[in-house]
């Protein structure tokens, strides 16, 4: 299994020019689980970006 480091993963979200937003919540891989309000939050905050 391949797996990418976080740092790594942070680099490739801002270093192009997509203009991505990048949410840190500490965690497992199934943050959606753990933390699923911070999910719901990021999901709500894309729905209503311009």
């Amino acid at each position: 299994m391949i797996t990418i480091p976080p740092e790594s993963q942070g680099q490739c979200s801002t270093g192009t020019d997509i203009s991505a937003t990048v949410v840190e919540v500490p965690g497992s891989h199934a943050i959606f689980i753990s933390h699923p309000e911070a999910v719901t939050n990021l999901i709500k905050q894309a729905a209503t970006a311009t």
